[in-house]
């Protein structure tokens, strides 16, 4: 399964983008793949649509720390302190 991923120049989404693998991690790919029931090419597709969710929602919440930080909303550390110590002992 030889990939070959490029963007185009202008860095927009192509169809048919292609990814290059190593031979060590086609097989890695491949054993995963067969262990989750499902082939290399939807077991890729899977794992990069969860890793664009998962950075959108990365983004966005940065996005609100910031803008929380703008107003003036901080947190204080002792704050943080109790917060931490409440999710470890109960």
């Amino acid at each position: 399964m030889d990939r070959t991923f490029a963007y185009p120049p202008d860095l927009a989404y192509a169809e048919g983008t292609e990814v290059h693998f190593t031979p060590e991690q086609e097989t890695k790919v491949s054993q995963i793949a067969t262990q989750a029931g499902t082939v290399p090419e939807q077991l890729v597709t899977n794992v990069v649509s969860r890793y664009l969710d998962e950075q959108a929602r990365f983004l966005a919440a940065v996005e609100r720390g910031l803008a929380a930080a703008n107003r003036g909303e901080f947190v204080e550390e002792e704050e943080i302190d109790a917060r931490l110590e409440a999710m470890f002992t109960t």
